[in-house]
């Protein structure tokens, strides 16, 4: 491994936003986690201006050790429903209303792609990151309940041993691609890996065996398909909107863009590169990405 990294272990957030787009529930969504990593490259570089000390993170990996999503089905129900929080009554003594939030628990680790840095830069890095993560900063709209002792590893067997058990999210828009290649619309091309099929066999003795597949993802893919959320799609020209949080930036109206991704085991990764997700933007089709290809070799970062 050619790469040195910055290993963020078993970061314990505590009811981050589950609702990754308008329609799927669940892992928060990639914009969450390289936005909080942009937010960490930036309290750090504010925390070390007195010393000139500066970084910029060139990519992030999400590998997942433990979900909870924050959801309840009681015995006979069909579908699941979203686990609330309790809110104070008004004055009268009656229940508010609210808009319901999808919630969920996890513990993850995250690994920061670095530019060449200096032992001394390195100790900086660990240690300035370490304070922020632990100031009461946010994690995908979450609580930052704990972290492991940072580390930087720059060899891929001990960052593979140190990510078990875990699962990497890995991007696989190719799959919708050349779905929709054959002709399929992009909601059917998504949900044709999702839907699982239930078949049931009648047995020698009269009872009667369930059993559930998905859709082959190709050869050796041993890994398990989710929806993702990768990014936005600018759906109004850029311009000024009223009460609009910063007024020097132009505002635009947007939706959200969901894709494949695949949960997969770390030690089934064979590179690291593979785990780094990138910014894209592409202004000629109004599109704001989080994408596993890297975009150039001079990649100035976040």
């Amino acid at each position: 491994m050619n790469t040195r990294v910055l290993l963020i272990p078993h970061l314990r957030v505590h009811n981050a936003n589950a609702l990754s787009s308008p329609f799927t529930i669940g892992f928060p969504a990639m914009t969450a986690w390289l936005g909080a990593m942009h937010a960490l490259q930036r309290k750090i570089n504010q925390r070390g201006r007195n010393t000139h000390f500066d970084v910029q993170f060139q990519g992030v990996g999400v590998v997942c050790h433990r979900f909870n999503l924050q959801t309840y089905r009681g015995d006979g129900d069909y579908v699941s429903s979203i686990i609330g929080t309790a809110n104070p009554v008004d004055k009268d003594g009656s229940r508010p209303a609210f808009i319901e939030e999808g919630r969920c628990h996890l513990d993850v680790s995250l690994v920061v792609e670095l530019p060449p840095m200096t032992q001394a830069e390195q100790n900086s890095l660990k240690v300035h990151a370490s304070h922020c993560l632990q100031a009461g900063m946010k994690m995908a709209g979450g609580d930052i309940l704990g972290v492991s002792p940072l580390e930087i590893v720059d060899d891929d067997v001990t960052l593979k041993r140190r990510l078990m058990p875990g699962y990497a999210l890995l991007e696989r828009r190719d799959l919708m691609v050349k779905a929709m290649e054959e002709g399929q619309d992009a909601l059917d091309a998504m949900l044709d890996y999702l839907v699982v099929h239930q078949r049931c066999q009648q047995l020698d003795d009269g009872t009667v065996s369930w059993s559930g597949q998905r859709k082959a993802t190709g050869e050796g893919k041993k890994g398990w398909i989710v929806p993702v959320a990768t990014g936005f799609h600018g759906i109004s020209e850029l311009g000024q909107a009223k009460n609009q949080r910063d007024p020097e930036t132009p505002h635009r109206f947007a939706e959200s863009i969901v894709t494949l991704g695949e949960f997969k085991m770390a030690y089934r990764v064979e590179s690291v590169d593979e785990l780094f997700w990138h910014y894209r933007c592409d202004q000629e089709n109004n599109l704001y990405l989080c994408e596993q290809e890297k975009i150039n070799t001079n990649n100035d970062g976040f």
